[in-house]
């Protein structure tokens, strides 16, 4: 599923660098990525999905060297194939439940919006306990009911890949587990594969194989 040889990463700007000589991920693993922060975890994410690029090397995600796609069709790339899960949540303030869950659908020509994959979204929102939100205003919802909503908006398109970035560091301990839940069964039932960066480390018994990122830090990087 990823596969990433000699990659070289740094920004433009500050001293971070990051070099990885080979890391794989087998299709259907489900794998924690963990380390100090500043070693570029979520950087790795971000060249997995092709948000960012390496400076050199490969990163092929999928059978597909993201590396060397255009702007455009990384972005498509991504909605089709990967379900980003954000600490942060990322939705959009002013859409209400649905229409968070549905974005995937709306930001390219990459899916495409039907009845089916309306009923899907609403599936979505009944299995994690959101079917009575939809009409809701994200600004109304607690902090687990808007990780769920990102969550559905995430596994609406059956991406092939989940990447979650600290998926759990914002939730209370009943909310962690449940999350941690709804993802597992995703992958089981879907055979897709999971990367996520955690900092907790009680949860990495969920996983098959953790990656230590601390493997990979470089004298004078920053946080990343």
């Amino acid at each position: 599923m990823i596969q990433i040889s000699q990659l070289t990463f740094n920004y433009p700007e500050g001293n971070f660098h990051l070099a990885i000589d080979e890391l794989s991920v087998e299709r259907g693993e489900s794998v924690a990525v963990i380390g100090p922060s500043g070693t570029g975890k979520t950087t790795l994410l971000n060249l997995i999905s092709g948000v960012s690029t390496p400076r050199s090397g490969s990163v092929m995600t999928n059978g597909v060297e993201v590396s060397t796609l255009s702007d455009k069709a990384r972005r498509d790339f991504r909605i089709r194939n990967i379900g980003f899960i954000f600490q942060e949540f990322e939705l959009l303030e002013y859409l209400n439940v649905t229409d968070n869950i549905l974005l995937p659908y709306r930001m390219s020509g990459a899916l495409k919006l039907s009845a089916e994959i309306r009923a899907r979204a609403v599936e979505l929102a009944q299995m994690v306990g959101l079917d009575s939100m939809l009409g809701r205003n994200v600004q109304q919802l607690s902090q687990g009911e808007r990780q769920r909503v990102a969550i559905c908006r995430a596994l609406l398109p059956r991406p092939e890949l989940i990447l979650a970035d600290e998926p759990t560091g914002n939730l209370d301990p009943e909310n962690t587990v449940l999350v941690l839940d709804i993802v597992d069964q995703y992958v089981a039932s879907c055979g897709a594969t999971l990367v996520s960066v955690t900092h907790e480390r009680q949860l990495l018994e969920r996983f098959e194989r953790v990656i230590d990122f601390d493997t990979f830090r470089k004298a004078g990087q920053h946080d990343a």
